[in-house]
């Protein structure tokens, strides 16, 4: 188990509220739940450098203390093969949906992953799940335009550095601004393929669906991505302890409605979502309900 001690906000107890809410919910028989492989070092090395993953390894506590690969990143004894779980699963959900096993999947994972540089861990970020995820379809699928949403209340830095200089990846990002970690001004623009939209403190839900429609929808739309990955971060919701952003399960389902009908549009419905932030319990658990509701009841 990831286990990052008993105060730390990204620990067991998210998962347990999102599965515990998805199999009490009325569409739970529209369902596949699926256990993740373990990732590779083939498919760590798409994104990470060898230095960094040997780093990882390294670390890994060999009792039941507890490492710290930043400030705020924490490693217990079973947080590699956690971590492994992770980079796996993004993976095979992009396997089994460009095999049109599914049209969507979302992967449940922690460590969330979208600040881990290529060289670095970061928020509570051990290996860049979603870059990975991206990378490996571009390599195994030869796919020549792939999208990432992300719409975690933080910047996904990590994702930004992976990919700001490969035009064949759409990095689109909202986010609070100014808060963690400081990276993703408008101006940060890569090779015309990152698109950061700033959101102050307080934006609440009908902003966001301004925000989300006049740039994101019309982006994607000239982007034709082959595939959409989606940073599916739960923090912007209104009682999340970490950020002041007002969106609500609501806004969540519609987000997802907009990713499904623009990858209908585009990609034949194939989108790949992976679990990034969201720290209330109560409020994660419904708005990971309300976005996949959006994929399982169309």
């Amino acid at each position: 188990m990831h286990d990052t001690g008993p105060l730390h906000p990204e620990n067991p107890a998210r998962l347990t509220a999102i599965m515990d809410g998805l199999k009490s919910c009325d569409f739970i028989n529209k369902l596949d739940f699926i256990s993740a492989p373990l990732g590779t070092r083939e498919q760590i090395l798409l994104v990470h450098t060898a230095k960094y993953l040997e780093l990882v390894e390294r670390s890994i506590p060999a009792d039941e203390s507890l490492a710290h690969l930043d400030s705020d990143t924490v490693m217990s004894n079973g947080s590699f093969q956690a971590a492994l779980r992770a980079v796996g699963s993004g993976c095979q959900a992009v396997d089994d949906v460009m095999h049109d096993k599914y049209k969507s999947a979302f992967c449940a994972v922690r460590p969330p992953g979208h600040h881990a540089t290529p060289d670095r861990a970061m928020g509570f970020c051990i290996f860049n799940n979603i870059a990975i995820a991206a990378r490996h379809a571009m390599q195994k699928y030869n796919l020549k335009r792939v999208a990432i949403v992300d719409f975690d209340v933080h910047h996904g830095n990590g994702t930004q550095a992976a990919f700001e200089q490969d035009a064949r990846v759409l990095y689109i990002s909202t986010h609070q601004w100014p808060h963690y970690p400081g990276t993703g001004k408008p101006d940060e623009k890569g090779v015309d393929n990152i698109l950061n939209l700033v959101l102050p403190a307080g934006t609440d839900g009908e902003t966001y669906r301004t925000i989300f429609s006049e740039n994101i929808i019309p982006a994607l739309h000239n982007f034709q991505p082959q595939l959409i990955l989606a940073s599916a971060g739960f923090d912007a919701h209104k009682n999340d302890p970490l950020a002041s952003i007002k969106l609500t399960e609501e806004d969540y389902k519609w987000i997802g409605h907009q990713l499904y009908g623009i990858a209908n549009e585009c990609c034949g419905g194939k989108v790949v979502s992976m679990l990034e932030g969201g720290y209330n319990l109560q409020a994660l658990a419904e708005s990971t309900k309300s976005y996949i509701a959006a994929y399982s009841l169309n």
